[in-house]
């Protein structure tokens, strides 16, 4: 092997793994309704799926039920697209108070 082939490596082996990719931490709070239809965070199902688990905690729920979920994720999604600045946490909230689900 020739010495550029083996500097080459060591190199690799040093700069090479730390190329991983940056972790990125979301205050959920303050995704806007904008964010969440336009999938500029992520797509809004992981959202929505965070949101739910979130509220179901603080009730001590620990059942899913998938249609449901994705009906009030289509039930907030209308409801970003009147209120595009709004954050999405307070959009839940205002759609779960009109269903009279608010607790």
């Amino acid at each position: 092997m020739t010495r550029s082939k083996v500097v080459f490596g060591l190199l690799l082996t040093l700069f090479g793994s730390s190329a991983a990719p940056a972790q990125v931490s979301i205050d959920v709070a303050k995704i806007t309704c904008n964010q969440f239809n336009l999938f500029k965070i992520t797509n809004p199902k992981n959202i929505a799926l965070w949101v739910s688990g979130y509220y179901n905690a603080k009730r001590n729920n620990t059942i899913i039920d998938p249609q449901a979920l994705e009906q009030n994720t289509v039930k907030v999604s209308r409801y970003c697209s009147m209120n595009p600045e709004m954050p999405v946490m307070q959009a839940v909230e205002a759609v779960e108070a009109t269903l009279g689900n608010g607790k």
